[in-house]
């Protein structure tokens, strides 16, 4: 189900803590009832439905769609993104994160970088807006990125 919707100026506002959890199930499985959700949530459906459309509206959802292996789509472009955090702010970057479509992995690290994200998007066009959205993230103070070229697996 693609959301018809165009994107109001108020995706800039900031998501909440149920906004983040509800993205969060919606990343594992798109395709979840509004009233599985609800449940998992701890609140109503009527909740779920007003929260998808205000999420729909601002853009923040910009549609669903289907997970499907890496190596079944050659064409898409992946990167890493190294991410170093300001100060004790990495919960709630690690939350903004986890709310953001087009990061598939997202892991905790050590040494120079305190998170790297997995990105992906169908266009280097498309990528850039990714990683400026990203960089514009409160709580971020520098990041690096590298485009998948090719991958070698050992079996």
């Amino acid at each position: 189900m693609q959301s018809e919707s165009k994107p109001t100026s108020d995706k800039s506002a900031s998501l909440d803590e149920l906004d983040h959890k509800l993205l969060a199930l919606l990343r594992v499985q798109a395709r979840t009832p509004t009233a599985t959700l609800a449940r998992k949530l701890g609140v109503s459906r009527g909740t779920v439905v007003n929260r998808l459309a205000r999420l729909e509206a601002r853009g923040v959802i910009t549609g669903y769609t289907v997970q499907v292996r890496t190596d079944t789509e050659p064409s898409e472009i992946r990167a890493w993104m190294s991410i170093a955090v300001e100060g004790d702010r990495t919960r709630e970057v690690v939350k903004r994160l986890l709310g953001e479509p087009s990061v598939s992995a997202l892991h905790d690290t050590n040494g120079r970088w305190d998170l790297l994200a997995e990105v992906h998007a169908p266009t280097l066009t498309e990528l850039s807006a990714v990683l400026e959205r990203i960089r514009k993230i409160k709580g971020i103070a520098n990041s690096e990125t590298s485009i998948h070229l090719q991958t070698f697996r050992l079996s």
